[in-house]
């Protein structure tokens, strides 16, 4: 006999009953959504230093990849990098205070996470980098 899929046991009922409640799907739930990525926005903005320095590196490299970009696809990569560079930030900084919320005393296993946040970050800032300076070389050195 085959055991009960995962989604069909008591343990994952609630998520079922959530998601058939009436009134709570279309225009609501996106409305919702967006209000919530607001608030995340006027959070992290608010209170976390990479991101207020992500943001502000965003602000100035926009009209900057104007210059640099030959074309468009160019320009999306260039901001698009820097786009995501803030999103894994968000992310970062989600991780963060969950870990420091669960168990606000120092523990490994919650440092080796921060630490694994962090070197996801690390990676997007290289790839941000790198989209850059082989932006800005193809752009004025060849």
């Amino acid at each position: 006999m085959d055991a009960p899929r995962p989604t069909e046991s008591a343990e994952y009922k609630h998520l079922r009953e959530q998601s058939a409640l009436p009134g709570k799907g279309g225009l609501t739930r996106i409305g919702r959504a967006f209000w919530n990525t607001i608030g995340g926005f006027r959070e992290g903005l608010s209170t976390e230093a990479a991101i207020k320095q992500e943001a502000a590196l965003l602000l100035v490299a926009l009209p900057v990849s104007f210059f640099v970009a030959t074309n468009v696809w160019i320009w999306v990569a260039l901001i698009g990098s820097l786009i995501l560079l803030l999103a894994v930030e968000f992310l970062n900084t989600a991780i963060e205070r969950l870990c420091n919320h669960l168990h606000p005393e120092k523990h490994v296993a919650i440092k080796v996470t921060k630490d694994l946040a962090s070197a996801g970050v690390f990676c997007v800032i290289a790839l941000t980098a790198l989209i850059w300076i082989a932006a800005v070389v193809a752009r004025f050195w060849t």
